[in-house]
Formats: C-alpha cells, structure tokens, sequence
C-alpha cells in the first residue's frame, strides 16, 4: 500500500528526521515514513501524547519494544535507527521496509500456493530462530506483524516481547497477544516460552494457506475455546503443508516441532525471493509522496543528542472485581426501520448515583480505578460539560450471548437507570435509539449534579477505517472504546429521559481533525456491516480521560 500525504495536522519533522507520509495507524498512535539527515528511509511509530499519558503501560509497552529492536538486529527484523521517549512526542525509528503484510498480501491475492507457503513457513522460522537467538519471545506474531519485502518477510511489532527467561506473563488477568494466535497453555496457564512463537507460526501459516481465521470468527472467549479445544482450520489445504500446521499447533507444547525441524520439514532447495508468487506479493516498493521540503524550507531543525534506550520498569494492573451486590445489567433501546419506531420498554432496571458514602460500594472499598488525570490541555465547554472522552487503553467489557461480561462496575451509581430488552434488531434497521434517565429519588437529592454520562456503542469485531467492516477472513474481537456521545448531565435533561441516536449522534473518539463526522473515515458503521452483539456502556465522565463504568448493556444484530 503505497503512502498517504501527510495531513495538516501531521508534524513536519521529528528529531533530525523529517517526515514523508503516512503508513498506517493503530490504536497507540500513527506510523510515518521519514528521510533521516543523510537521506536513508524511515519507519517511525509515534506514539500518541494523550495515550501515553492516560494510559502509562502504553508508554512501558512502547519503551519495551524500542529496547527489544535494539537488542535483536539481523535480516529477519526492521533494525532500530533512533527513538526518543525523553518527553513527548514519543517515537522510534527503524529501517523502512517496503511490501504489504501478509494479512494485506492475502486479502488482496487469496491464500498461497502450496510450494510458496512451504517456503515462507522456512522463512518464518528461520526469523523466528533468530530473535530467539537474542533471547527474545515475539509473543505476536500474526499475519498483520509479517512484511513481505522483497528480500523476504520481516518481523515487525514487538511491543509484547519478553526475555526467554520471563515464561510467565507479569499481569494477572490480562494476556497479551491475539485471540486464534495465542497458545493453549498461555490462555490456560499464563505461560509462554518458545513452543508458543511455534503455534503462532503454525496459525499464521493457517491463514495463509487458507484465507480463513485459524480458529474461526468471533468474540475473543468464542475463539480462544477453540484454540483450546478444537483442532486447527486447514480445510482444502493439500496434506504436506496441513501436516506441519497441525504439529505446530499442537495442544501441548512439547509436542510441537522445534524451529529447526520445521525448516527441515519444509524441504527448501530454493530461495523464497526467486518464488514467482512471492515475488508478485512483494512486489517493487511502493511510490513515496513527493516531498514538500522541510518545515523551515531550509536544511532540517538541529536535533539534541538522540535518546539511549533504558530498560523498562515494570509496571502493575490490578483485576476490576465485580463489586458485591451489584444487580444485573439492563439497556432501552428503541429500533427504527425506514420509517417505523419500536420502542422497547420492558423490566426496568436501576443503578445508584454516588450516595453519601463518598462512592463506596457496599463491601466499603472505595470507587474502582480511574484512568490518570485529563492533559491540561482538555478544556470543558462552555456550559462546564467536560471534553469528549478518548480512550485509554483495551476495553474489555462485553455483551455476550444476552448479557455483559465485564471486569466489574467502577462506580456504584445510585439513581441512574436503564431498561432491560434483549430482542435482536429488527433486519433493515438503520438508527437506534439509546436511553437513560435518573430516578425520581436520584432527582429530589440532587446533591451529585452535574453528573456527566457517555453511552458507547461498539460492533462486535474491530472495524477496518478503510471498508466499515470487519477485516475480512480474520475478524478479532473489538477491544476498542466504540463510538462515543458528547457528555451529557444527567440532571439536566428537559425531557423525562435522555435520548440519543445512532448512528447520528455518536462519534469516533479518535477523529481526523476538522472532518465531519458523517464523513469520518472510522465513523460510526451501519448495523449491517457486522451482525452479531453488539456492546452499550455507560461511563460516567469527568474529564476526557477520567472516566468510570457505571452499567452494562448491549443487543444483538441479525
């Protein structure tokens, strides 16, 4: 995929380099091709200010993977050239490396002959091998993270790399790493040694010899069950190339082929670059857009002496717990077709605004964990209504078959109340309506007023900013914030309830700046373009990065 312009938005240079234009975005920030001062091509990952200050494992994530390019160079990876995490901006530069990632290779061609994925599969081991070799675990390795240069594929994204001796993963609760990639005994047990760089091997060939996910679609636990209790999907794949997935992704670790053997099983007698279907994949390097001269019109901004990575501290995160008493969750919405609203008002449900306890929940702990301070910069409106929220980092909570799966309600809200109704949208629904109100209890105190909500509304799996759909044949469970409404008080509706739509009044939390929402590349998405559950939160908000789950819903999609 060739390079997009920069933006006006876009910073002109970082450090000594000056930028060219964009490569991609991801959830922590926007990835630029740059020219250093002598004229070599760059790859530089910026990670986004409001990010690292929200949410500060990213920043340790970040600060990990900029020490882990550092340590493991050689052919198989896009070797460091600069970084600086001093102060913001955060970013790191490597070599460039032109070509599609395996995930857009496929997309684009379909899935690979037999003879080429035996090679690429020889290729990806011996890459594999060789971060190993630096004592290294990948912990990612997945479609999307292979580059197919025209010198072979590179390994790229290592933000969850370990050491080899760090088999157990440090965060209780959390893994890291990609639903259909992630190992049995790294789902089951926590742990992760090299065994597992062999499954994710054996999946990401999976994919490519078939088009398809290597354990199907779906939500994240839907996936990861199968991981654990189904064997792999090579259906329509010939036996040779079926044989060596299956034993790499073998239930058990020790029952999976090393690295070695796997090369040895892939029987290579030809370089993978004189593969005439690799070659086509790979292809030239894609055109650069054309340069606008550096910021001044002069020679680039001199630059202070370039950042020496540090090792990364470690850093903690403690499990939400569902705070006892708690009732079940509940959601109104009223689906409207063409032209006909149906309004769905059954079985009320009701949570509590902050009482006099300080927001306590009854087992007397305090309030749950808040994202870190909103940046000075994030002023409120006019009104005092706080900024539009961002996010801070993966949104784990879900609706799943008729109820929420969730880490626990961050804040007992006393008087705030939705209404319970789980039938699936009616097909040829465009616009739904969302709606909560405070009770009348909640009302006559009116001690917590101004007490800002945002609903969010998120489609079951992560949506391509390009299409408005699901990445095709890998869909991944949604761990994104959604589309998100402006905060609104909760005492301060005219109305007895308040009431907002989608798709009209909601916007991506992470918005090209001066666009339009309803031309927003990312913006909210019609119903039809991802059936399945879709997930309804609701946030009490103080500030954009300051802000706490207060209720649960969701519906589903047919």
């Amino acid at each position: 995929m060739a390079p997009e312009h920069l933006r006006p938005q876009d910073p002109a240079q970082l450090g000594p380099h000056v930028l060219l234009g964009r490569l991609g975005a991801g959830g922590m920030g926007q990835v630029y091709l740059g020219r250093s001062p002598g004229g070599r091509q760059l790859a530089i990952k910026v990670i986004r200010d409001d990010f690292a200050d929200a949410a500060p494992d990213a920043l340790d994530r970040f600060r990990r993977e900029v020490e882990t390019v550092r340590a493991v160079h050689g052919a198989y990876t896009a070797n460091l050239v600069d970084a600086a995490l001093d102060a913001p901006p955060y970013w790191l530069a490597t070599e460039y490396v032109p070509g599609p990632t395996l995930l857009q290779a496929v997309r684009r061609h379909g899935p690979l002959p037999p003879d080429s994925c035996l090679r690429l599969f020889a290729a990806l081991a011996e890459a594999l091998a060789s971060v190993h070799a630096y004592g290294v675990l990948h912990r990612d390795l997945k479609p999307h993270n292979i580059i197919l240069s025209p010198v072979g594929p590179k390994l790229i994204d290592f933000g969850i790399a370990r050491g080899l001796e760090q088999s157990a993963l440090t965060h209780t609760g959390m893994v890291p790493g990609t639903p259909g990639f992630l190992a049995p005994e790294v789902l089951i047990r926590n742990e992760a040694g090299e065994a597992a760089d062999v499954f994710a091997l054996g999946a990401t060939m999976a994919y490519a010899a078939t088009g398809r996910a290597p354990y199907g679609d779906g939500q994240a636990h839907g996936v990861s069950y199968r991981v654990v209790h189904e064997e792999i999907d090579v259906a329509g794949v010939p036996a040779g190339v079926a044989e060596l997935i299956r034993a790499c992704a073998a239930k058990e670790p020790e029952e999976r082929p090393g690295l070695a053997e796997v090369i040895r099983r892939c029987g290579v007698t030809t370089a993978l670059v004189e593969d005439p279907h690799y070659g086509a994949l790979a292809g030239p390097g894609e055109a650069v857009p054309a340069e606008s001269g550096p910021p001044t019109g002069g020679t680039p901004q001199p630059h202070p002496a370039t950042y020496v990575p540090t090792v990364a501290a470690q850093s903690g995160a403690a499990t939400g717990r569902m705070p006892s008493g708690t009732r079940r969750k509940g959601w109104i919405l009223a689906a409207a077709g063409t032209a006909v609203a149906v309004a769905a008002l059954a079985g009320v449900g009701a949570w509590l605004l902050p009482d006099g306890d300080g927001g306590k929940d009854p087992a007397g702990k305090g309030k749950g964990s808040a994202a870190p301070k909103s940046p000075a910069g994030d002023k409120p409106s006019a009104d005092g209504a706080p900024a539009n929220i961002r996010e801070t980092g993966p949104v784990r909570d879900a609706w799943v078959d008729g109820g929420c799966m969730t880490s626990g309600f961050q804040e007992r809200a006393e008087g705030f109340q939705i209404f319970p109704e789980r039938k699936p949208v009616p097909r040829g629904t465009r616009s739904l309506t969302v709606e909560w109100r405070a009770t009348y209890r909640a009302i006559a105190m009116k001690e917590a007023a101004p007490y800002y909500v945002v609903a969010a509304v998120r489609p079951p799996h992560e949506i391509d900013a390009e299409t408005g759909r699901p990445i095709e044949g890998l869909k991944q469970a949604n761990m994104q914030l959604g589309y998100v409404t402006e905060p609104m008080d909760l005492f301060d509706s005219e109305e007895e309830a308040e009431k907002v739509s989608y798709p009209e009044d909601f916007r991506n939390p992470r918005p090209v700046e001066g666009a339009k929402i309803k031309k927003l590349k990312g913006g909210p998405i019609p119903f039809t373009n991802d059936p399945g559950d879709w997930t309804v939160l609701y946030y009490h908000v103080e500030s954009p990065t300051e802000y706490r789950l207060i209720a649960c819903s969701g519906f589903e999609v047919k």
